[in-house]
C-alpha cells in the first residue's frame, strides 16, 4: 500500500475537476501538492483551501519552454499525475483542424513535453510515481470524437510502453481510465452520458488505484466491460452497436 503522507507531487491539470478533487484527497491524507494549470488565479484559490502544504505553479502544457521553465522550479518530487486535457465535440463532417490538433497537442503532446524531463528525473534517483489519466473512450474509435479519442488511445498506449520500460526500474507506472465525468468538458455533449459521475467519486476511485501496485484501473467496471469489448467485435458489429 502506497503512502502518501509527506510525499511531494505536481498535479498537471489540477484547476477543476478531477484532478481538483484529486488534489484535495491527497491533501487530505497529508501529500504536499504542486498544482499546475494555465489559470494561476483558481489553482490560488485552491491552495488556500487545502488542509496541507501546496503550492500553485502555473504551466501551459502546450509550451515547451513554458513546461521547461516550471520543471526547473520544481525542485525533488515523489510523484506526477498528468490530467491536464481540453475537449471539443466534433464529427468528420465537421472538422475544425485548430479544435482537433489542439486537443492532440495538450492530451497526448503535452503529457510527452511534461513526463519526459521527469522520468529523466526519477531515474537518475530509481524512485518515482508516475500517474497518467486515460479514458474509456481511448480503446476503439467513437463517433464525434475526432481529436480527443486519438489523442486518449495515444496516451493509453504511451502509459503501456512508460510501464514496460519502467518496470524493472524503481519508477512506478500507473494508469486510469474513467468514463464520463461531469465536468465544464462534458457539459459540452449533446448526447446522454451513461453512469456519469461526479468528480468527487471519479477522484476516489482514482486514489484507491495509486495506493496499490496495479498497472490500470478502467471504471465504473460496467461502462468499462462494454468499451473494452469493442476491440474484440468484427467490424460489422462494432459499428452497428457503438
Amino acid at each position: 500500500m502506497r503512502n502518501f503522507k509527506g510525499k511531494r507531487y505536481w498535479l498537471i491539470g489540477a484547476s477543476e475537476g478531477l484532478g481538483e478533487a484529486l488534489a484535495r484527497k491527497m491533501s487530505n491524507v497529508g501529500a504536499e501538492l504542486i498544482l499546475s494549470a494555465r489559470d494561476e488565479a483558481k489553482l490560488e484559490a485552491i491552495v488556500k483551501t487545502l488542509p496541507n502544504k501546496a503550492m500553485a505553479l502555473a504551466c501551459d502544457v502546450g509550451c515547451q519552454t513554458n513546461v521547461d521553465t516550471t520543471v526547473s522550479q520544481l525542485g525533488e518530487i515523489d510523484g506526477v499525475v498528468y490530467l491536464a486535457g481540453v475537449y471539443w465535440p466534433m464529427p468528420a463532417t465537421a472538422w475544425k483542424s485548430a479544435e482537433a490538433t489542439k486537443m492532440v497537442d495538450i492530451n497526448l503532446t503535452g503529457a510527452m513535453r511534461t513526463l519526459g524531463p521527469i522520468v529523466e528525473k526519477f531515474l537518475e534517483r530509481d524512485q518515482g510515481h508516475i500517474v497518467i489519466t486515460g479514458s474509456l473512450v481511448g480503446f476503439r474509435g467513437l463517433p464525434r470524437s475526432i481529436g480527443y479519442t486519438a489523442a486518449k488511445a495515444g496516451l493509453m498506449t504511451l502509459a503501456e510502453s512508460m510501464y514496460y520500460d519502467l518496470r524493472e526500474t524503481g519508477v512506478a507506472v500507473q494508469m486510469v481510465n474513467p468514463g464520463y465525468i461531469k465536468t465544464r468538458l462534458t457539459d459540452k455533449n449533446k448526447f446522454k452520458m451513461p453512469m456519469i459521475m461526479e468528480p468527487e467519486a471519479a477522484a476516489d476511485i482514482m486514489f484507491q488505484h495509486m495506493k496499490t501496485d496495479r498497472f490500470s484501473k478502467n471504471f465504473p467496471w460496467p461502462l468499462s466491460t462494454l468499451f473494452r469489448l469493442g476491440p474484440l467485435l468484427p467490424n460489422w458489429l462494432y459499428y452497428r452497436l457503438y
